[in-house]
């Protein structure tokens, strides 16, 4: 998958994350929660986004961990959404497989960057 596509499915994941946010009924515990899952779920695209910008490959690490942090915090606030709001399972289920899978793109990209700076310094 190239950055530009990665770069609109976390953007997208943001707006589906907002979505969700919108739809859920008022209550402190949903306020609680969803004012941290907009915080980590939009921040997700603006890391990734400046991840590309990155001026090093440690840079470009270091952001990747960043947004590798903030999906699965996404994840654990989707967690507890769903735990009060047996109502909206489809809608938190199917934020929740995104997220899996944009942060399994993310960990393997990480690994693999480690791997090839590894195999650079190797004689």
């Amino acid at each position: 998958m190239n950055s530009e596509t990665l770069k609109i499915r976390t953007k997208a994941y943001a707006i589906s994350i907002g979505k969700l946010i919108i739809s859920l009924p008022y209550n402190i515990l949903s306020k609680n929660y969803s004012n941290q899952l907009v915080r980590c779920s939009s921040s997700v695209g603006a890391n990734y986004r400046a991840a590309c910008r990155a001026k090093s490959t440690a840079d470009f690490l270091n952001k990747l961990k960043i947004v590798e942090e903030e999906l699965d915090e996404s994840m654990f606030f989707l967690e507890l959404l769903k735990e009060f709001n047996a109502d909206l399972t489809v809608e938190i289920d199917r934020n929740w497989k995104e997220g899996n899978e944009l942060l399994s793109i993310i960990v393997y990209s990480i690994v693999t960057i480690r791997k090839n700076e590894q195999a650079r310094q190797t004689p």
